[in-house]
């Protein structure tokens, strides 16, 4: 039988999935597999129920590959690998998608309960459903979709699921990288299903570098009423953040159209309590910096200048601030824009969803990150509304059919 006509039964048999895919969606989204930096306990109990779910399928090998992680209540933070076999074994088609989600965020902002997933309008809403459940999804049926027709694809083909992706992936790929049963070659193909587009045109193939930093300011309590008895540690931080907010962009000011944005961004997020009434000058100030920065910055230069901003507001304010890095990522080389991985998402993009795909940079860090680092050509894909980490996430079920139907295509084509 013709490639052409194989595939062809498959988009027809994941068409008929749609509605198993949903259901595993609304499984998948009740268990809240949120990391324990964010108050959680971790993905285990996610991992156990996609394990059940892959013992029913014909698959050759279930793997885990587990991080030691005293501060959840498994001990552990699972990474689970599947392997099927194909007719050759010189290189293995992976999918790699990750398991844990971000908090809600206030609850006010959400149209229900976040971890009961509500189906309306050809939409599966609830938190993680599109970032990375959706994909998460669609590569198992994508696998599922090939067993249950019986097909024997070219090469093998392996399913990823990682731990603690949201926060640093020490736990995740990362530690699955540096590990003995490391499972992958330079020349396989990987996918990383966790960003994209609403048309599914971009294919990520590299990635900013990520900063993230933590600025403790510390000054002296007092009553407010006698601020000359105190030094406001509020005040000194928040001319810190506007200084390094203004500054840093000035400074580090390059242009790189392979990104969208095409320059480095430089975002204070989160800020910790500091005092608990109206009537106090807080003594301690705690805000954070997210920083996204083009290749052609190294980090080490950039913390150099964010210090020297820093000193200037201890200089005036007689404060002292303390930074603290809390995740560090330097850009690797990006994937070459005709690794045989890029040409195969573009014919694989085409033929199920008629749109030209092409190769192009991002802010958001992903998973690609570690494997580029160690040599791996990676890319970054799926269609995606973009509604990660926002209140009323929303996965849309035909980017779960048609990525699906992506995933079926790799696995099934020769490459």
């Amino acid at each position: 039988m013709k490639e052409s006509a194989v595939f062809e039964r498959i988009c027809r048999r994941l068409d008929h999935l749609a509605d198993d895919m949903i259901s595993l969606e609304i499984a998948l989204t009740a268990m809240a597999a949120i990391a324990p930096e964010n108050g959680g306990e971790g993905e285990w109990k996610k991992c156990l129920f996609l394990k059940d779910f892959l013992s029913r399928l014909a698959v050759d090998e279930i793997r885990e590959i587990n991080a030691p992680d005293p501060r959840v209540p498994s001990g552990q933070r699972p990474n689970l690998v599947v392997k099927k076999a194909g007719k050759k074994h010189d290189r293995t088609v992976w999918i790699i998608t990750h398991l844990d989600v971000v908090p809600p965020g206030p609850l006010s902002l959400w149209h229900g309960d976040p971890f009961t997933a509500k189906v309306e309008n050809g939409r599966i809403y609830g938190r993680g459903t599109e970032d990375n459940q959706q994909d998460l999804v669609a590569s198992l049926f994508a696998l599922k979709a090939c067993l249950d027709e019986g097909m024997v694809t070219p090469h093998d083909v392996g399913l990823v699921f990682v731990s603690d992706e949201e926060t640093s992936s020490r736990y995740g790929l990362a530690y699955l990288l540096d590990h003995p049963l490391n499972p992958f070659r330079p020349n396989d193909i990987i996918v990383v299903p966790d960003s994209g587009n609403p048309r599914g045109t971009l294919i990520e193939i590299a990635e900013k570098s990520i900063f993230w930093l933590k600025f403790k300011t510390i000054g002296k309590q007092c009553h407010a009423s006698i601020p000359h008895k105190g030094i406001n540690a509020c005040l000194a931080a928040s001319h810190l953040m506007v200084n390094l907010y203004r500054e840093l962009h000035r400074r580090f000011d390059g242009r790189n159209p392979l990104f969208h944005p095409n320059f480095s961004t430089f975002e204070p997020t989160k800020r910790e309590a500091n005092v608990g009434n109206v009537n106090t000058i807080p003594g301690e100030d705690v805000f954070y910096l997210d920083a996204r920065i083009l290749p052609e910055y190294k980090l080490d230069e950039v913390k150099g200048f964010i210090r020297s901003v820093a000193q200037a507001v201890e200089e005036e304010f007689s404060v002292s601030i303390e930074i603290e890095e809390v995740q560090r990522v330097e850009a690797p080389a990006p994937t070459p824009q005709e690794a045989p991985v890029v040409e195969a998402l573009k014919k694989a993009i085409y033929d199920v969803y008629s749109v030209e795909a092409s190769p192009a940079g991002i802010g958001a860090g992903t998973v690609a990150a570690f494997l580029r680092k160690k040599g791996y050509p990676v890319a970054v894909w799926c269609r995606s509304d973009n509604t990660a980490h926002q209140p009323n996430e929303y996965a849309l079920i035909e980017n779960i059919v048609g990525d699906a139907k992506v995933f079926a295509h790799l696995f099934l084509h020769e490459i």
